[in-house]
């Protein structure tokens, strides 16, 4: 199953390119491609990651059903794997029960290697489940959550299929149905996974170490604007339960802002945010960059 999902977005991605070569590309093609990779996006970021796992903030019944449809349509494993495995990687960051850390044994360039493509994706095609009882006992028991992971198959094909309708509707041709499916649909997934996948891979490797931790975890400042956020990815694992990522006023964090959007509507409450004495508490007395 992992072998598809990253096998059948990049054929997809370049049977877009071929198509690109041919038709070229439109407003329409570009809107779906931007408009499904900021919502699928979202999903990961402000559902899967910030709402699911560590559980930053409260909200109600329907947007936890719209992040985690959203975050399905992404193609990275059903809601309790994602879930799992995430937590399983912060009990264990960069020592060898981590899932995915790029940190592993050896020196050179060889071992970097290994270790970015262990990190990126070769994780994911030789991966030991979880114990689901040990590391999601809370989201076992929520019986929607259970049911949105049931139904993440058909989650898949409505992210496919969104884009392909509205392709055929805003151009009323069959070739629109077509271009939205390439663009909105398989490049806009090959796009989502690798800037996410990043998090595990380049922010464990290259950055800056603003904060104390006992793992090898980084800010990337490239990463964070691709991912809405998630680059700061110190800062993160310095304060796992903080809905905002992005601590300093210049750290953009598109995830937050919208998190913040959503408690100023009454749709998000409870947001957790670590203070100044907490920040002050964990601030590295050398910031490292590697």
């Amino acid at each position: 199953m992992a072998l598809i999902a990253i096998i059948t977005p990049l054929l997809g991605s370049i049977a877009a390119f071929f198509w690109f070569g041919i038709h070229g590309i439109n407003s329409v093609d570009l809107s779906l491609c931007l408009g499904m990779y900021a919502i699928t996006t979202l999903g990961i970021t402000a559902g899967f990651h910030r709402l699911f796992t560590h559980r930053s903030f409260a909200t109600g019944k329907v947007m936890q059903i719209l992040l985690g449809i959203a975050g399905s349509m992404a193609v990275q494993g059903p809601v309790l794997f994602w879930a799992a495995s995430h937590r399983r990687h912060h009990q264990n960051s960069d020592r060898p029960d981590d899932p995915h850390s790029p940190n592993i044994d050896g020196q050179g360039i060889p071992i970097l290697f290994n270790g970015f493509w262990h990190a990126h994706i070769g994780w994911m095609l030789n991966h030991n489940s979880e114990n689901w009882v040990r590391y999601i006992p809370d989201l076992l028991r929520d019986k929607l959550i259970f049911r949105l992971n049931q139904w993440y198959f058909y989650w898949i094909f409505l992210g496919l299929l969104i884009p392909a309708i509205l392709g055929g509707l805003l151009t009323w041709t069959w070739q629109g149905i077509l271009s939205g499916l390439l663009w909105g649909g398989f490049l806009r997934i090959f796009l989502v996974h690798h800037t996410t996948w990043s998090i595990n891979s380049i922010c464990h490797l290259y950055g800056s170490r603003p904060y104390e931790t006992k793992d090898e975890s980084t800010n990337n400042f490239l990463c964070a604007l691709l991912t809405f956020g998630e680059g700061w990815h110190n800062n993160h694992h310095a304060f796992p339960t903080s809905a905002r990522h992005g601590l300093k006023w210049w750290q953009i964090d598109i995830t937050y802002l919208v998190i913040y959007l959503l408690e100023k509507g009454g749709l998000v409450w409870n947001l957790k945010i670590p203070n100044s004495s907490m920040l002050e508490a964990k601030i590295s007395k050398k910031v490292i960059t590697s």
